[in-house]
This record gives structure tokens, sequence and C-alpha cells, in this order.
């Protein structure tokens, strides 16, 4: 009688569950901006131009958010075992084709399937934690998972730069994407142990109508911000973008109708009635998109313009690594459950801060001794501002979520940071290249500065649209809790 019941017993695989998320959706969030420091590489191998560079980068990130949210329509009806394994085993195998692609459109159409197999991968690793954790363990197991993948990001030009640095076996660029193919192997050998069975929901419909409606308005917005200043900004780069929010609204529209019908949209319903979740989706949006950009900007203009190597370059970026795990570190351990939104806010002024002092370091350097030392403290105050919101927000905006919306919510939030990810090296990559062409990249790095400032002080504005806590009830548990750990903090 006081057995524990097998109904409520934890799964006993469940933490190496969570090391297998944690390393295949890493693999697939680091792809997104490994390739930043191979640019020369490419160049010199396949010929490529600012244009194709950005299309590999941006790429990857525009099917990857196109699919997001029909990845997790998917994981419901199929099941996220299934889904998860699937898209595993097809991001490794486009790994290979990336590899051994010998022309730029080929390198640019696998980046593209690449991207569209990480869409049915990365929104299961979050439904796979919600129905294997529950009560505390959850708590810090997003505690952990968010900001992991936050970082993930800002890691990869420094192991990008590693790898096409050492040329093993001359491969040069290419280990980039070979690198994957052990660590997904492995993780696919594991994760088909480990992963419990566990049906899918047939009585869901996946929308495609929908996910066809959001795949078009993302590509009408992210092709002509990555053509436009090619070609001059015609007309139909206007109307392009344009036909994107048309596209956007329509599927708002179009969703509103589905789910009046009694059927099931991609988005559900509830999500976009909760302000932690619909706010803190434009911050995403306007925080990675700088987060993104910028840090190709830096990578750019340590390598075009400074000569670095591709191993000194990724090393340029680790600054900004060890910021953001810094601000992270603090953010998760001290402030995000005490201050609530108030390190959103904390966040970006630290990181206008650094852009400030970025902008000073580099309009005081002198080109015969520069060093990466002369940017390192407003590079690093960057990454200390990003990892205080990185922490947070993907907490905060969690906490919002019942389980039930868990599928749609994580490709949600997932596809608007991708997305963002994609515009963000679109935008910052024409403004860069714009005063690169004339041969002026500090002024260059320094125009994109503008941009992430503009960014952060929108994002810095949104935060203020957001409740002071995820959930009401935590606003309600924080005034009536007991105040011991407010008079230790």
């Amino acid at each position: 009688m006081d057995s524990p019941s097998p109904t409520v017993e934890p799964y006993r695989w469940r933490w190496l569950i969570l090391v297998v998320m944690l390393v295949a959706e890493l693999m697939d969030l680091l792809d997104a901006s490994i390739v930043n420091v191979a640019g020369p590489a490419l160049e010199e191998s396949l010929s490529v131009g600012s244009v194709g560079l950005q299309w590999v980068i941006g790429g990857y990130a525009l099917t990857l958010g196109a699919g997001l949210v029909l990845g997790g329509r998917l994981g419901d009806r199929y099941g996220r075992r299934r889904m998860f394994l699937l898209g595993l085993g097809a991001f490794t195998a486009t790994s290979l084709l990336c590899a051994l692609a010998p022309d730029i459109g080929l390198l640019i159409t696998f980046r593209l399937l690449q991207g569209t197999a990480g869409a049915m991968l990365l929104p299961q690793g979050l439904g796979l934690l919600r129905e294997n954790f529950s009560g505390p363990e959850l708590t810090k197991v997003f505690g952990i998972f968010g900001p992991v993948l936050g970082l993930g990001g800002i890691v990869g030009p420094v192991l990008g730069g590693g790898l096409i640095e050492a040329d093993l076996f001359g491969l040069g660029w290419r280990s980039v994407f070979l690198v994957n193919l052990p660590i997904g192997l492995a993780a696919l050998a594991v994760a088909a142990k480990v992963v419990p069975r566990k049906p899918g929901d047939r009585t869901v419909r996946v929308d495609l109508v929908g996910a066809a409606l959001v795949a078009a308005s993302c590509a009408l917005l992210v092709l002509p911000l990555n053509q436009g200043q090619e070609d001059g900004w015609p007309l139909w780069t206007w109307l392009s973008m344009a036909g994107s929010l048309l596209g956007f609204a329509l599927f708002a529209a179009q969703q509103r109708r589905t789910a009046a019908a009694g059927r099931a949209p991609l988005v559900t319903p509830g999500l976009l009635r909760k302000p932690a979740f619909t706010v803190g989706l434009g911050g995403i949006a306007l925080f990675f998109s700088g987060l993104v950009g910028s840090q190709l900007v830096l990578t750019l203009y340590l390598q075009i313009d400074r000569q670095f190597t591709a191993g000194q370059a990724g090393l340029g970026n680790l600054p900004l690594a060890v910021g953001t795990a810094i601000g992270g570190a603090v953010s998760g351990a001290f402030l995000a459950d005490r201050i609530g939104r108030k390190v959103l806010q904390v966040g970006p002024l630290v990181q206008l801060a650094g852009a400030a002092l970025l902008w000073l370091e580099l309009d005081g350097l002198d080109p015969a001794s520069f060093s990466v030392w002369d940017v390192t403290p407003g590079v690093a105050l960057c990454g200390i501002g990003a990892g205080l919101v990185i922490a947070a927000l993907f907490s905060f905006m969690l906490a919002a979520v019942d389980d039930h919306e868990i599928g749609s919510a994580s490709g949600v939030l997932s596809a608007v940071q991708s997305i963002g990810g994609s515009v963000g090296v679109a935008v910052f990559g024409s403004v860069f290249f714009a005063s690169a062409k004339t041969g002026d990249f500090t002024g260059g790095f320094q125009h994109a500065l503008l941009v992430q400032v503009g960014l952060l002080a929108a994002f810095f504005a949104s935060t203020f649209l957001l409740p002071r806590r995820g959930r009401p009830e935590q606003e309600q548990h924080a005034a009536t809790a007991d105040p011991r750990p407010a008079v230790t903090a």
C-alpha cells in the first residue's frame, strides 16, 4: 500500500533524455551561426559573394523558422519521439550533403533542407521534457534548457572558427558540417533507446493551409532583405515585403476561422490571449534579430577588415560567449525569480551600454596595432546584457503556457526566434556590406551598431507591456509567499 504508484513514478531515464535533447538541439542551433566565420573560406572555395553568404547563413534560419510551427503540430499528431528521431536523422543526413556540396547553389539548397529538418526536430524537445518532468524538476530543467540553447548560438562561431582553422584532413569549411555526423549518429542511438514510446493524438489535424501561409510570408520577407542591397532596392523588393505583411495578416485571420470552425489551428488560440506570451514573441523577434545580426557583423569585420583567420575571428566572439554565460548565470541564479520582468529591462540597458562602449572603441582604433582586446570590453558587456535577457525570456514565456499548449507554443516561440535571426542576418549584413563596398568597414560596423541600438530600444519599450510575472497566479503567490527569501536576497 505504501509503495509508489507506477502511474506517478518518474521515468528512470528522464535525465538522460534531457542530455539527448540538449545535445541534439544544440547541434541544430549551432548550425545557425557556425557558418558565420566561413565567409572567406567559402569565397575562396565556391566563389561566394556577400548575397550568397547571407543565404547560406540566413536561408537555414528561414526554413527552420517557417517550419517550426508545423513541426510542433506534427509532434502532437504523430508522437514527439517519432518526429524527434525523424528530424534528427534528416538533419544528420543533410549535414553530410552540405559538406559534400560542389557549388554555392547546391550548398544553399542543402542548407534550406537542413533548416527544414531542424524544424521537425527542434519543437519536440520542449514537449518531451514536459512529458517526462513535472513539479520542481520541470522548473529546474527549464532553468537549464533555455539558457543553454541561447548560449548555443553564441558559441557557434567559436567552434566553427576552430574547425576551419584546424583544417582537419584538408576539409576546411566542410568540417563545420561533418562534425554533426558523429554527434547526430550518437544522439540517434541514445534517443532510440531512452525516449519512451508515447503515441501521438491522431485526432489532431495538421493545418497545411496555415503552414503554407507562414512559409510563403517568411520567404516574401527574407528574400528582398537579402537581395535588396545587391539589386538597388527595386520595386519588387518593396512589394514583396508588403506581401509578407499581408500574408501574416491572412494567416492570423485564417487561424481564427479555423479555431471558430472547431478545427485545430497551428497556433493554439489560448496562447494569443496570454500577454506574457504574445508580447514576449515581439520581444524575441526584436532581441534575436539584433543579437544574431550584430554577431555576424562582428565576425565579418574581424575577417574582412582586420584580416583575422577563421580561428582568430571565432576567438574574437569568445568575449561575447563568456559575457552571455555570465549574464545567464546571474539572471538564472539571482535575478529572474526575484525581480520578474525587471531583469528583461536591465538586460537591454546593459547591452546599450556595451554598444556605446564598442562604438567608442571603434572610433579610437589604431589600425596599425589593432588587437581583439581593443574591442573586448564592449563586446563582453553586450554579451552580459544578452545573457540576462536570454536566461529570463524563455522561462518567463514558458511559465505562461499550459500543458496542452506546449506543442504549439514551443513551435511558435522557436519559429519567431529563428525568423528574427534570419531577418537580422539580412538587415545587418546589408547595412555592413553597403559601407564595406566603399572600404569603410569601421563605418559599416558602427552603422550596424545604430541598428542594434534601435532594436534594443524597441525591445526595452516592449517589456513595459509585459505582466510582472508569466502567470497571474505567480503574482498572487509572490504577494502571499513566505517573506524570508526576500529578506535573504
